[in-house]
């Protein structure tokens, strides 16, 4: 057996037990770990990248599985001094959370807790809240990553972190780390293309006055044959979404997908389920068909 001995300092050594504590592995795990992935690699590894104080990033972890957070993302997450969460209590996990708990689970996540309810005057109590917590860190000059599920640019709470920041710290550098969306998991687990160069594509929120009424924007869309329909978060409203589906001779074909990567996910035709309760994380694909 040929061993290796190697000087570690003393401030590696620490980090390496608090990771070791966190993660609930042996050091010497770790090690062999980290070894041979240096190995495996055949090049030096990229020295780590310097946080840049007062800089907050949106950073995209993907629909649910694990697999989907991308190398940047991590990356992000790692170089930030404070990782910040949208959680709907602070003794809960939230969903973006669970998912870079099980990636990275040795990166230090705090909660912001934000209000999901139709209550405007209490969500926008939360955010407030939640913005206040972010410049005081940014401004003890922590860079400040915000994880969010999907991308940070499209349905996301760090939108309006981000411009909160903004009204309150004029100047803070943002920036945003995409993220895989759900309907882009779901084409893939479902075998659906989601257009080709002769098609459009839209994205419309299920909320009740676009998808309710038969004048409302989900039917106008689905009018159009040539362009493929994704609905999102839309768990309450998949009733009222396969009504619009069937009145526009979509149904067939149409797709669902629910809690993808998380516990409970389904995948299934639109005609199948629409008489069940959904989760608030679904995503509908009405594909084009002209």
């Amino acid at each position: 057996m040929r061993k290796t001995s190697v000087y570690i300092p003393d401030g590696l050594k620490r980090r390496l037990a608090a990771l070791a504590e966190r993660t609930h592995r042996s050091e010497a795990e770790l090690l062999r770990t980290a070894v041979d992935a240096l190995v495996s690699g055949g090049h030096e590894p990229s020295p780590p990248e310097a946080p840049v104080s007062g800089r907050l990033v949106g950073v995209g972890v993907g629909p649910g599985p694990a697999d989907l957070l991308t190398v940047r993302a991590l990356r992000a997450v790692r170089r930030a001094g404070a990782v910040v969460a949208p959680s709907t209590d602070v003794a809960a996990a939230g969903r973006a959370e669970a998912i870079l708990r099980e990636a990275a689970p040795d990166v230090v996540v705090e909660r912001l807790v934000f209000v999901m309810a139709r209550d405007q005057a209490a969500r926008a109590s939360a955010l407030a809240g939640a913005v206040d917590r972010v410049v005081e860190l940014l401004d003890v000059g922590e860079e400040v990553a915000f994880i969010t599920l999907g991308d940070p640019n499209l349905y996301s709470t760090f939108s309006s972190v981000a411009a909160g920041v903004l009204d309150r710290r004029p100047g803070t550098p943002v920036l945003t780390v995409p993220g895989v969306m759900a309907f882009q998991e779901l084409a893939a687990r479902s075998g659906t293309v989601l257009a080709d160069d002769q098609q459009s594509f839209l994205v419309l929120p299920a909320n009740e006055s676009s998808v309710s009424a038969a004048g409302g924007a989900l039917a106008a869309a689905l009018a159009d044959a040539s362009c493929t329909v994704v609905v999102y978060k839309g768990g309450r409203q998949v009733a009222a979404v396969a009504d619009r589906l069937r009145e526009a001779g979509r149904l067939d074909g149409a797709v669902i997908g629910e809690l993808l990567g998380m516990p409970g996910e389904r995948v299934a035709a639109v005609a199948d389920v629409a008489a069940r309760p959904a989760s608030y994380l679904s995503a509908v694909i009405a594909p084009a068909f002209e």
